[in-house]
């Protein structure tokens, strides 16, 4: 009876341990062989008055906004906090190119403010 009990205890561990791990966040590397932009981000909806439905990470580059792919709005924190995407506008240092009218990035780092 006691070697069941211990069976089913750890097995109960090991399963929520499983559910328990977080997932890995996106795969964004710095890359020095390519340029890197120091850009304006914030919500695309919120503050850069895009159209679009919902709130949705974007960046300003050559004067001109655009979303963003390759990351996205709540990777990087709340963003309906005070300082977050949708009240505030942030300063990133962003590489990655302009692709099929959107920002796809491949390195994407919020700048202290």
């Amino acid at each position: 009876m006691k070697e069941l009990f211990i069976g089913i205890c750890l097995l109960f561990g090991t399963t929520t341990s499983i559910f328990a791990q977080q997932i890995p966040k996106k795969g964004l590397v710095f890359d020095s062989n390519k340029p890197a932009y120091k850009l304006e981000a914030s919500c695309g909806t919120c503050m850069f008055k895009m159209k679009g439905i919902g709130c949705t990470l974007a960046v300003k580059y050559n004067d001109t906004c655009y979303y963003v792919t390759g990351t996205d709005i709540d990777d990087h924190g709340d963003a309906h906090d005070k300082a977050g995407f949708c009240n505030a506008i942030r300063k990133a240092k962003v590489q990655g190119t302009v692709k099929d009218g959107k920002f796809a990035v491949t390195f994407f780092e919020l700048l202290k403010p």
